[in-house]
């Protein structure tokens, strides 16, 4: 048995998103239904649609940063309630097996996680995202989300939130380190927040001075424009740890000439080409460059406890289900403070080409 639900749709990779619906399993003794009331929009929506990471099925409803109430829990299901507030990020499944999943590393998971929008679920079905009205997930891969969390800004933080924490705390993010963040949109703001949370020097290196005073104002120690091809030159060996959050191509050498000696460059953001590295300028004092996504349930929960502890939230724009796709053309434009959050009360009202 299943049940159709009302959700926003891309039935082409180019084309606008349009209203439909999607399909939910009926909740199994180890499943959840939670009636979303808050979606984010990431730009690996976008990427995802338009078939930047491969070929897609469509339809395809996207959103991985889901916040809502418990509706209905099966019969097996311990710690939730019907009623809890509770988020959902980007994967709802894995082998739960293997060594990583074992050690809370489910995104790590050795045959792979299951994506919460265009991956084979358990079942055979491709994974339908948070654009919609409910969602239908395995019990282990529900967060509870702290009341001091305000709901419409929790979203964000089951990709945004947890993209930037891992990375931060693998390396050592904290008093006495200096952390530089590329790109100040909706990753990169999250990685300003917690960095200064966790008492890192912070400095922002943006491509423009567009969003210097913010920057600042969220705790950063400097910014710096890159437009200026001598900005970087004049950074060599600056850094203990980069978090690199832009999904465009960089001249990643640059870059890696800010690390000081034993230096980090950890990537989160995806762009669709590969990346151009000189070994050469790795060799020089240690340097590492890496890669870095999401986190697992454990850590993901711990990422929640520590904002709620903090006061740390995102910057969010609340939209209707009505103006998704002029927010998806704004985020293309990188015109956002600092992440649309949907209001999924409106969801099947209609949306806007």
């Amino acid at each position: 048995m299943s049940t159709d639900v009302a959700a926003i749709v891309a039935r082409t990779p180019d084309g606008p998103l349009e209203s439909g619906t999607v399909t939910r399993r009926d909740v199994g003794p180890r499943d959840v239904r939670i009636d979303i009331a808050w979606a984010g929009i990431c730009h690996s929506d976008i990427h995802t649609v338009r078939g930047d990471w491969g070929q897609q099925s469509y339809p395809l409803t996207v959103g991985h940063e889901i916040a809502g109430v418990v509706a209905e829990v099966g019969s097996d299901v311990a710690g939730l309630a019907v009623g809890d507030r509770v988020g959902v990020g980007c994967m709802v499944g894995s082998c739960r097996a293997c060594d990583n999943c074992l050690a809370g590393r489910e995104n790590y998971c050795d045959e792979g996680f299951v994506d919460t929008y265009g991956a084979v679920d358990r079942d055979g079905t491709i994974t339908q995202g948070g654009y919609s009205s409910s969602v239908v997930v395995d019990e282990h891969f529900v967060l509870a989300l702290p009341e001091a969390i305000a709901f419409d800004t929790a979203a964000p933080l089951l990709c945004a939130g947890i993209t930037t924490y891992s990375p931060l705390k693998r390396w050592g993010a904290g008093p006495g380190t200096r952390v530089a963040v590329v790109g100040m949109g909706g990753l990169g703001h999250m990685a300003v927040k917690l960095a200064v949370a966790m008492g890192a020097e912070v400095t922002v290196l943006s491509r423009t001075s567009a969003k210097r005073a913010d920057a600042l104002e969220l705790g950063a120690a400097a910014h710096h424009a890159t437009s200026d091809p001598a900005v970087l030159g004049g950074l060599s060996r600056s850094f203990d740890l980069i978090i690199n959050t832009v999904s465009a191509p960089l001249d990643v050498d640059a870059y890696l000439e800010t690390l000081a000696f034993g230096g980090v460059m950890a990537n989160v953001g995806a762009p669709p080409e590969p990346a151009k590295v000189s070994l050469f300028r790795l060799f020089t004092n240690q340097r590492s460059f890496t890669g870095s996504t999401i986190g697992g349930i454990p850590e993901t929960q711990e990422m929640l406890e520590f904002c709620a502890e903090h006061g740390i939230a995102p910057g969010v724009e609340v939209i209707d289900a009505s103006q998704v796709n002029d927010a998806w053309e704004r985020v293309l434009k990188g015109d956002v403070r600092y992440r649309f959050v949907i209001d999924a009360a409106t969801i099947g009202q209609g949306v806007e080409s």
